[in-house]
């Protein structure tokens, strides 16, 4: 199951609708390492948000997942401490120190970054990098370009 998902996100995933895409992330959770860094790229309503809230409900997070746009991040604590960061309004990666998110990455833990192009340079060389894109017929299309699997 573990291989056909991660062949499946390599060759590129539809989703049909946002219900879809919520259910690869809560299958993509059981994927991931503990202590991972997951990439999000994908322009606004592509999906980001949506993958991370099946990301939460894996791990038993029940509050609503939200886009963290206007707080930068949020964090989530359930079987695994969930960090969102939203890296749009950020200038550069030096700015994430005085976010002190490595405060709040308690193993087991997840760091999902939307806009991770914003801070590229400070995303480790394990980072799993998601492109997520809106197809000609609205459905939308994921695809795992690297992992450390």
């Amino acid at each position: 199951m573990s291989d056909e998902l991660i062949q499946q996100l390599q060759a590129g995933l539809r989703s049909e609708s946002a219900q879809a895409t919520e259910a690869i992330g809560l299958r993509l959770a059981g994927l991931l390492p503990p202590d991972s860094v997951l990439a999000l790229h994908g322009s606004l309503g592509v999906g980001k948000t949506t993958l991370v809230r099946g990301l939460a409900r894996a791990w038993g997070i029940h509050e609503p997942v939200k886009s963290p746009t206007f707080n930068i991040y949020s964090v989530y604590k359930g079987e695994r401490q969930l960090v969102h960061l939203d890296a749009y309004r950020l200038g550069d990666a030096s700015e994430l120190d005085a976010l002190m998110i490595d405060d709040f990455l308690q193993s087991p833990w997840c760091f999902a970054v939307e806009w991770p192009e914003r801070i590229a340079e400070a995303l480790p060389e394990n980072t799993w990098h998601l492109d997520l894109s809106i197809e000609e017929d609205a459905a939308h299309h994921i695809v795992l370009r690297h992992s450390s699997r």
